[in-house]
């Protein structure tokens, strides 16, 4: 069945940081400021990009960086409140744009209200049965002591998590990103989604989740989708190391996961390193994005990817604030550098747009050496598709006679489309 989701290419924008708002919460007594509103000019420069979804990060009431969550229900005052969240809503659905938030349920911030009951009344109390204890100690997110771990088997939580969810469909949101769903329970996620799809069945449900088996998480855990962390670090990883077996290998294990569900594909994100400075060598970018729109999967950009922003996420505190700028007002105010990696994104967002069947396409390897590689992407029903050749040679390759097809995009212009120049790619039809 054709789904909203098969025809998505994400936008991903972390608010806090692109509005430039407070790297803290607000006085109880302030204001709210309605900054959510400085996303509205960026919405048609995210069409004219060639994508149709916003995919926010955390917008919801924190003490912090927005994944210290204090208030589900509640916008956070430095982004303004249900009326500024309103206004984004309906500016993109004028645009025919889709909506995805960013739920963190895994764990909340010290100021959540039941946290400050439970702390106040015990872990034995009805407010403590919110979180897990040890040793009559909250249990915390990877050793952050600001961020609580909720109690994934209290009937409460499950409650109050399907309610959130509910609450901002109901307003207007297509789909949630579910922040650390690794640290959560597939059975919580069995036992909660059930209530909001009868709800909202057109809902789309991605799961942060970085190692582990991938199809079985989705099968247990009934989400239409995880996060395909092993594709993102074998691509910049092949491209570094001149070692495109690794990315044929990935490539492989990528395809298999596609017989089972459609993972969220991407080569950046808000906790990662820009891709711009991930890559050794610039010239490899457009290789990374080409690899991003030809393969199977549900594509996102990280807003300034596409401009080619550079930032080094470092392993400290606001280790993040590199890979989360603010932006200007509009972007007839971005600096003319970007230009070209702009266009390389919006011809290969192009490209995927022309061809929707490319969301679940069948990749095959049909070449690999260290430095070069072709792919085959066809219809899951077969069919003709497309071909992507890849070299990161210093020296021009030939690919084989029996690839060949018409050049549809390419780094450089092709006389022969199988000669590549050196550090080069292209898109064959074939």
């Amino acid at each position: 069945m054709d789904r909203w989701i098969d025809h998505a290419v994400w936008w991903h924008v972390y608010p806090l940081g692109f509005v430039g708002a407070e790297p803290l919460a607000l006085p109880p007594d302030a204001a709210p400021v309605p900054r959510l509103d400085r996303l509205e000019p960026w919405l048609d420069y995210l069409v004219d990009l060639g994508a149709n979804g916003l995919a926010l990060g955390p917008v919801f009431a924190s003490g912090s960086h927005g994944y210290d969550t204090v208030d589900h229900l509640r916008i956070d005052p430095r982004l303004g409140d249900d009326a500024a969240f309103d206004r984004l809503v309906g500016a993109c659905r004028s645009r025919g744009v889709r909506i995805l938030l960013d739920g963190v349920f895994n764990h909340v911030g010290r100021d959540f209200a039941r946290f400050r009951e439970a702390e106040a009344e015990g872990p034995d109390s009805p407010a403590g049965r919110w979180f897990r204890w040890q040793d009559g100690r909250p249990e915390v997110f990877e050793g952050h002591d600001m961020l609580v771990s909720l109690d994934h088997e209290a009937p409460e939580v499950r409650e109050y998590v399907a309610g959130v969810m509910a609450h901002w469909l109901d307003r207007g949101a297509d789909g949630w990103r579910l922040d650390a769903a690794y640290e959560v329970p597939p059975s919580f996620w069995a036992a909660v989604l059930p209530a909001v799809r009868e709800r909202h069945p057109a809902a789309w449900f991605v799961g942060e989740v970085i190692h582990g088996d991938y199809a079985e998480i989705v099968a247990e855990s009934t989400l239409d989708s995880v996060t395909q962390y092993e594709l993102w670090k074998s691509t910049w990883s092949a491209l570094n190391d001149a070692n495109l077996h690794e990315l044929a290998w990935n490539l492989g294990r990528h395809d298999e996961l596609l017989a089972s569900f459609t993972p969220l594909t991407f080569v950046g994100n808000h906790d990662v390193t820009r891709i711009a400075s991930r890559l050794t060598n610039p010239a490899h970018l457009g290789h990374a994005v080409a690899v991003l729109m030809t393969v199977g999967g549900v594509p996102s950009v990280y807003a300034g990817d596409e401009q080619g922003f550079t930032g080094v996420k470092e392993d400290r505190e606001h280790g993040d604030d590199a890979v989360r700028p603010p932006f200007p007002d509009t972007p007839a105010e971005l600096a003319p550098f970007g230009a070209p990696t702009l266009e390389v994104h919006k011809r290969l967002i192009g490209l995927r747009r022309r061809h929707p069947w490319l969301v679940h396409a069948r990749t095959t390897v049909e070449h690999v050496a260290d430095t070069t590689l072709a792919l085959r992407s066809v219809p899951r029903e077969g069919g003709a598709g497309l071909v992507l050749l890849l070299s990161v040679d210093d020296d021009p390759q030939r690919f084989p006679d029996e690839l060949t097809g018409e050049v549809v995009e390419s780094a450089v212009p092709a006389d022969d489309p199988l000669d590549l120049p050196p550090h080069s790619w292209r898109v064959l039809a074939g």
